[in-house]
């Protein structure tokens, strides 16, 4: 247990799981992303990656 916990931490499994979500949402909306519409696109893929991540670290600390 004390060595699962060394290798895997919470915030990497929270990490694995917001990169699968992000994945999924930037799939999702990849054509509106760069349309033009938004002024910086790889600001929002920043921002939708730290949203997942939060989102998954949440979901796991409820879990």
């Amino acid at each position: 247990m004390l060595g699962a916990s060394l290798y895997f931490p919470p915030i990497f499994n929270a990490f694995l799981l917001g990169s699968v979500l992000w994945l999924l949402a930037h799939r999702l909306l990849r054509d509106w992303i760069y349309s033009g519409e938004i002024w910086h696109p790889m600001l929002m893929d920043l921002s939708i990656f730290v949203i997942a991540v939060s989102g998954s670290l949440w979901i796991l600390a409820s879990w």
